[in-house]
């Protein structure tokens, strides 16, 4: 069989990577990227114990470069105009994008995936026509959020676009946040606010959001970027206490962004399924879309693979990938649709709202919180809650790193200065 994954992204990379074991490097695949090694947009992402958990019973060897490259951090906190509430119990783990790609190229080279950069396939959708994909039995279109591949087939696909009213931006800094933290801050123009979450190399992601309102009346849209960030650094000088923002690559005239979610009533059309953002986007407040596109990987090599064989029926695999993927994003999709609509209405939250209870909105944001949940996030203001939350989350990480058998359970912490 073989197989050409057009994106060399997490969903293309660890479905070839899969595809290869599974096959023990019977088959032909093939990781077709345009852009050159280690190029990539934004900062860090982040991961949970859930996906770290399908890294290891998937690929052990693989899940150890992942997890030796990732942050671990032990807090999350909510900042309002220099007022800090604490989200007890919260933990994660954040990595590079340009690392983990790394990670994950080393790991196809090392199983024999046939990696391609620099390589464009199918700019026009016309997948007969590449000498590439023509004579592929399974062409996995990773090829991000605008993929040129679902574009050519969008009536196969369904393709529904709809767009968020906030605008956002991607930024890094140099400050290295201990804690993932929200901070919302009052301006002349209404709030700003961002979401920051610290990365292994000491370059924290920090995602910049505020309604069209605020935007144009802060005088946003009319600036250059480099004026836009000096701006946004004074507004924020409180929370980065005195750190610099640092520009996205390739940042053009105006990094401002409104979010779009893809959504699809069909991943697959013949030979052709979509995985990652080509066939799903969530929000970014969610913290998802790697974890996801991820998941698409590993479903599909389930199903290209059953038992570690190849699959009998190629059509039916497909079929089978595409309803089981579409059924467990869809409540995915929902949940970080009222994420982003709970962002929307940020300034009419906080408005005479208490920063304690603000921060309870926020963490409840997608309903999936109860009233003794309400009581003991009261309770973790106290300082000695809070260290007794931490050591118990301590030991419930340890506990997950331990059961899939971590080398190192404790992790990489943080070493900035």
């Amino acid at each position: 069989m073989k197989i050409v994954c057009v994106g060399g992204g997490p969903a293309g990379l660890y479905l070839a990577i899969l595809a290869r074991l599974r096959s023990a490097g019977r088959d032909e695949v093939v990781v077709a990227e345009r852009n050159a090694p280690g190029q990539a947009s934004g900062f860090a992402v982040t991961l949970g114990e859930d996906i770290l958990d399908e890294l290891y019973r998937t690929d052990p060897v693989g899940a150890e470069g992942v997890r030796a490259a990732a942050h671990v951090w032990g807090d999350q906190v909510v900042e309002v105009a220099g007022e800090t509430v604490h989200l007890g119990g919260r933990y994660g783990y954040s990595i590079g994008r340009a690392r983990l790609l790394e990670v994950l190229t080393v790991r196809a080279r090392q199983v024999g995936v046939d990696l391609r950069f620099g390589t464009a396939v199918a700019a026009d959708g016309d997948l007969a026509a590449d000498p590439l994909t023509t004579d592929a039995d399974v062409v996995v279109a990773a090829d991000g959020a605008g993929s040129a591949i679902r574009s050519a087939r969008s009536d196969d696909f369904g393709t529904r676009l709809t767009h968020g009213t906030n605008r956002y931006v991607w930024f890094g800094t140099s400050k290295a946040f201990a804690a993932f933290t929200f901070a919302f801050e009052h301006t002349e123009a209404g709030w700003v606010w961002f979401h920051a979450y610290p990365a292994a190399d000491c370059v924290s992601t920090c995602i910049v959001e505020c309604t069209p309102q605020t935007w144009a009346g802060l005088g946003l849209d009319r600036m250059s970027a480099d004026e836009g960030m000096r701006l946004l650094e004074t507004i924020f000088a409180r929370s980065l206490e005195g750190h610099s923002l640092i520009a996205p690559p390739g940042m053009g005239a105006s990094p401002w962004l409104e979010f779009r979610e893809v959504r699809n009533t069909s991943w697959r059309s013949g030979h052709v399924v979509l995985a990652g953002d080509a066939a799903h986007t969530t929000h970014f407040a969610i913290g998802s879309g790697t974890v996801l596109a991820v998941a698409d990987a590993i479903v599909l090599a389930e199903e290209l693979y059953p038992g570690g064989a190849p699959a009998p029926d190629l059509v039916a695999a497909l079929a089978t990938y595409d309803a089981r993927r579409r059924a467990a994003m869809a409540p995915i999709q929902d949940m970080a649709r009222r994420s982003m609509r709970w962002f929307e209405t940020v300034p009419h939250r906080l408005d005479g709202a208490g920063a304690i209870d603000f921060s309870w909105s926020l963490l409840d944001r997608r309903g999936d919180q109860g009233p003794l949940h309400r009581r003991l996030h009261e309770a973790t203001q106290i300082g000695s809650v809070r260290q007794v939350r931490r050591r118990l989350t301590l030991a419930r990480r340890l506990h997950r790193a331990l059961r899939r058998g971590e080398v190192d359970p404790v992790g990489v912490v943080t070493g900035c200065s």
